[in-house]
């Protein structure tokens, strides 16, 4: 045997062993429960990101709220936790607010848990996504699982409100593309509308783009291998986890929301989406906000928005 040519099985021998223990180490940070989420903290496009549970002086109104635990059992199996608050009022209206990526429910949506609860009187209910929180699941889903645990967890609600019930799905981030995903299966008719605040495209697209600007590694073929592995783990491909695809059957009027200066999910990345949904629609873009920062950046504007957009659809 020459040594060119052990030279060559060699490289090949290397080249394979990164190409399969790569979209492995990609998988476990990215999809695994588990696994820490530190690179986020590390993020220039995520300044105000904290790993792990905000103090609780961080969060004073949502933890004096009497909220009721919920546990619902998915599809799969997993034991899912939500938590539900009744308006101060009876009322049939309700919102479901979906967190974001490695979040969970009270931690992340407490401003909008108190915009829809103080300011619009709702019922609130927050679910804790599958491989968040107090649910069960040992991966994330970037909303794509995670729409047919939402459709049961609205089905929930209807029962506890009334058949009389309306309800608005809001998500931010990763529950921005939840509640997209969500809105383009069959729902009940007491699902009115959906707002969608910086979300993505799909789960490839940014996969692709955060690969690119956090590690400086290109999308192929190293998105596509960690999709095999997620479909083997996870049960899903990255590329059939399309908000994009979604937003194309919904019968439901949505408003985008995004940040003028979001690099983490790139503004580009609602134009797409809003061009593509073939109901009723309205875009609200709030300048200098970042990532999930737009209703910080803007209180006043974003919730006047959101209260007119509601007065539309939630009678």
């Amino acid at each position: 045997m020459s040594t060119i040519f052990v030279i060559i099985l060699a490289i090949l021998g290397i080249v394979l062993l990164v190409l399969l223990t790569t979209p492995l180490y990609f998988y476990r940070l990215g999809i695994v429960r588990q696994a820490s989420k530190e690179m986020l903290a590390t993020s220039p496009d995520l300044p105000n990101y904290q790993e792990g549970d905000v103090p609780v002086e961080e969060t004073p109104w949502i933890e004096r709220q009497p909220f009721e635990d919920i546990d619902m059992m998915s599809m799969d199996g997993l034991k899912l936790r939500g938590y539900y608050l009744p308006a101060p009022a009876p009322t049939a209206k309700t919102a479901i607010l979906a967190h974001g990526y490695a979040g969970h429910a009270k931690k992340d949506m407490a401003l909008l848990a108190q915009l829809y609860h103080e300011e619009f009187g709702y019922n609130v209910f927050m679910p804790d996504d599958r491989g968040h929180g107090a649910s069960d699941g040992g991966y994330i889903g970037f909303g794509w699982p995670d729409r047919l645990d939402y459709i049961k967890w609205i089905h929930s609600i209807i029962q506890r409100v009334g058949p009389e019930s309306e309800i608005v799905l809001h998500g931010i981030s990763m529950g921005g593309a939840t509640v997209l995903m969500t809105g383009g299966e069959r729902l009940p008719e007491q699902v009115k509308c959906v707002i969608a605040d910086c979300a993505y495209t799909s789960v490839k697209d940014i996969l692709s783009y955060q690969l690119g600007r956090m590690f400086k590694l290109p999308p192929f073929p190293l998105v596509y291998l960690t999709s095999l592995v997620c479909k083997l783990h996870a049960g899903y491909f990255f590329g059939e986890a399309s908000a994009l695809k979604q937003v194309r059957k919904t019968r439901l009027p949505t408003l985008f929301i995004h940040g003028a200066d979001d690099t983490f999910v790139p503004t580009s990345m609602v134009y797409p989406l809003y061009e593509a949904c073939p109901v009723d629609k309205e875009l609200l873009i709030i300048p200098e906000a970042t990532h999930g920062m737009a209703y910080s950046t803007d209180p006043q504007v974003y919730a006047a928005k959101t209260r007119a957009f509601l007065k539309r659809y939630m009678k």
